[in-house]
């Protein structure tokens, strides 16, 4: 009895959780949209969920090589249920974001020759943006909340 309300506590045996993103995302969206499948081994009742998207920007190479994160979007979905075992919930969602441009980007989409020079420039700087979005659900009773990670491929 007391090793269940342990575990429970430390969410172990508790939610997990699963990002499902939409098939068509594009980054001039603006918008990222998808939802978040939830499943347990116990009855559990979620309080609320905090999703963020990043961008993970990239340069330099070998010993120079640089990485920084930015939070390009966050939002709260403060909607309480109970999650039951052998029956999954999905929530779905939308999360807005805003693009961060560096100078060099605005020159290469002005394109022409300062646009090259721009995408030369960026790819012998070893220049590179990724992006992944995180979800953490607020768990009752528990002290380890479950979380999500994954990778954003944006479409054309």
């Amino acid at each position: 009895m007391v090793f269940g309300k342990v575990k429970q506590w430390l969410g172990i045996e508790g939610i997990k959780m699963k990002i499902e993103l939409s098939e068509e995302l594009t980054l001039k969206s603006g918008e990222i949209t998808g939802s978040i499948r939830f499943s347990t081994m116990n009855t559990q009742q979620i309080l609320a969920i905090n999703l963020k998207i990043y961008e993970r920007y990239t340069r330099g190479r070998r010993k120079g090589k640089q990485t920084s994160e930015y939070l390009m979007g966050e939002t709260d979905l403060e909607h309480s249920f109970m999650v039951y075992p052998d029956e999954d919930k999905i929530v779905n969602f939308s999360l807005p974001f805003k693009i961060i441009k560096s100078e060099m980007d605005k020159m290469q989409e002005r394109g022409g020759l300062r646009g090259s020079l721009a995408s030369l420039a960026k790819k012998t700087r070893g220049v590179k943006s990724d992006y992944f979005i995180v979800a953490e659900a607020k768990v009752a009773g528990t002290r380890l909340n479950p979380f999500d990670k994954q990778e954003i491929i944006w479409g054309k």
